[in-house]
């Protein structure tokens, strides 16, 4: 049996569990690929730790379709920024050579509905080379597959709100960055908030050049809408500054924050559907404090109304294992630019992961498989 083979780009915080949870599910790494000139040459066990050399070294991210075109390479971890754009020359690339990938990037999550343009481009592409491209991770199963499990679950729904948070000191400058992190008020307005501060007609307008930045939840309330056959009729955003009561220092931008300045933001995105569904998800990013903590709260309101709670997920570590967990689903996909929507709930996977390659090349029926059968045979 051929062992799944992968290369990682972007060889940050999310790599060292990306490339750990991905060896001990069997898959071969043969490449890793940054720009960080500190790390390049590098063996990849210096970002993994705690194990042996695996003669495999972190080569500059401008030689990547080249290794690409000489290399046999199964899928693509991709771990770098938070914006579908800045992400897609690296998405073209797989695509162009009929690479699977898999992003952390949140856009890419559900890029339809806020770069529509650059997600039919990499979809035409992709399906050209018989490839799937997609993005998933922590919002995959705690923003949306859980949620669309406990709608199963209930009979009416009048309401969809959510809210969680998570520490960007976790994820690297990129997304502090984009999280207004650092910025006085003055300048959060002009830089992050003002983005929201538009009609709606200038807001479709954005969204049809590919300029539009959309908060997490915006891709989300569209990836929702989507897997429950719900249709948008309006959708708006918000971000709201998280400012600082003390000073709070930041290894991630190598400041102090002052009192009085951002440590991240809160964006709110609305949406209303045709079938009278409102969903109201909130994300809330910042530099935490030390009595802050990550926490995921939904409810649905409805015929039943339920509300889950999840204090203090390990927001990393399940965003790389939900990525690792997907590549079997993302193998088996149709090709093209293929959001998780359309792919059967991540579950997990107690072997190998070309175990289960194995026995859907058994089957087209494209289901879940145990050890033994495939769930849609009753032999």
């Amino acid at each position: 049996m051929r062992k799944i083979t992968m290369v990682q780009y972007g060889c940050g915080k999310m790599s060292k569990y990306t490339m750990k949870y991905a060896l001990e599910k069997g898959i071969k790494i043969v490449g890793a690929f940054d720009i960080n000139e500190s790390i390049i040459g590098n063996d990849i066990s210096t970002i993994i730790e705690d194990i042996k050399p695996l003669k495999v070294k972190i080569q500059h991210a401008d030689k990547f379709e080249e290794f690409l075109q000489t290399h046999e390479v199964d899928i693509a971890i991709i771990t770098t920024t938070s914006l579908f754009s800045e992400n897609y020359p690296i998405y073209e690339i797989c695509a162009r050579n009929g690479v699977n990938a898999i992003s952390t990037c949140e856009e890419a999550f559900y890029a339809q509905n806020s770069n529509p343009s650059l997600a039919k481009k990499l979809d035409k592409i992709a399906k050209s080379t018989g490839c799937t491209i997609c993005g998933s991770g922590y919002q995959d199963v705690f923003w949306g597959n859980l949620i669309s499990v406990l709608a199963g679950a209930t009979h009416k729904i009048n309401l969809i709100k959510g809210k969680s948070s998570y520490n960007v000191e976790d994820y690297g400058i990129s997304l502090a960055k984009v999280h207004g992190a650092g910025l006085s008020k003055e300048d959060f307005e002009k830089e992050i908030a003002s983005v929201d501060n538009i009609s709606e007609k200038e807001r479709e307008a954005l969204i049809k050049q590919g300029k539009f930045a959309p908060s997490y939840m915006w891709n989300v309330n569209g990836w929702l809408c989507s897997k429950l056959g719900l249709h948008v009729i309006s959708q708006t955003q918000k971000s709201i500054p998280q400012i600082a009561e003390k000073e709070i220092y930041s290894k991630t931008l190598e400041m102090t924050i002052p009192k009085g300045y951002c440590t991240g933001l809160s964006a709110v995105v609305t949406t209303k559907t045709k079938e009278g569904i409102t969903i109201e998800s909130q994300c809330i990013g910042k530099v935490y404090d030390e009595h802050e903590f990550d926490c995921n709260d939904w409810t649905i309101e409805g015929e039943p109304s339920t509300r889950v709670v999840i204090e203090r997920p390990s927001t990393v570590e399940l965003t790389c294992a939900t990525v690792i967990n997907r590549i079997v689903e993302v193998l088996c996909a149709e090709p093209g630019y293929t959001t998780t929507d359309q792919m059967p709930e991540n579950i997990y996977k107690a072997y190998n992961l070309d175990k289960y390659l194995e026995i859907a090349d058994c089957c087209d029926c494209g289901c879940h498989h145990d050890d033994n059968h495939c769930s849609c045979h009753n032999d």
